[in-house]
């Protein structure tokens, strides 16, 4: 395997202001638990193992059960998920891989109808940001669980 760049070294300040911007995310008013799903599902969209593993953890930290995160790459069969929930996911899902012709009216629709015009927006970014992050920690190729303890993400307890 060929050694990868450390994109946080070679580019510090774009690193600062991206973390901002997903730290600014956190605090849109959309749940906690929303934003632990859409970062996962997008994750494993794009197979971030480094993304996977750290939301993974922070929905354990902020007490997501156990199957429930099982249950997120199965959400349209599985019965653990509210309407608002699957909104997300499915949002999450469509913008993580753009259908050729846009997004479709009616899922446009079903998303709009769990979401305020000011939570599908800042819906969106949370999925623009999660997707950015995933680009850049795959084509890094950065080791899951390398950030543990930087994130607090230890206090997990699922080494």
């Amino acid at each position: 395997m060929t050694q990868r760049i450390n994109y946080i070294q070679q580019s510090p300040e774009l690193f600062r202001k991206f973390m901002a911007f997903g730290n600014q995310i956190k605090d849109c008013g959309i749940e906690e638990s929303i934003l632990d799903l859409v970062s996962i599902r997008a994750s494993q969209m794009n197979g971030c193992a480094f993304c996977v593993d750290m939301h993974v953890k922070e929905a354990r930290i902020h007490g997501e059960r156990e199957l429930r995160v099982h249950h997120v790459a199965i959400w349209r069969e599985s019965t653990l998920f509210a309407p608002r929930e699957r909104a997300a996911l499915a949002w999450t899902e469509v913008l993580t891989h753009l259908p050729e012709h846009g997004v479709p009216d009616d899922l446009y629709e079903r998303v709009r109808g769990q979401f305020s015009e000011k939570e599908l927006s800042d819906l969106t970014y949370a999925v623009m940001a999660i997707n950015g992050w995933n680009r850049a920690n795959v084509a890094f190729q950065t080791v899951p669980g390398s950030a543990d303890k930087v994130f607090g993400l230890d206090k997990a307890n699922l080494a």
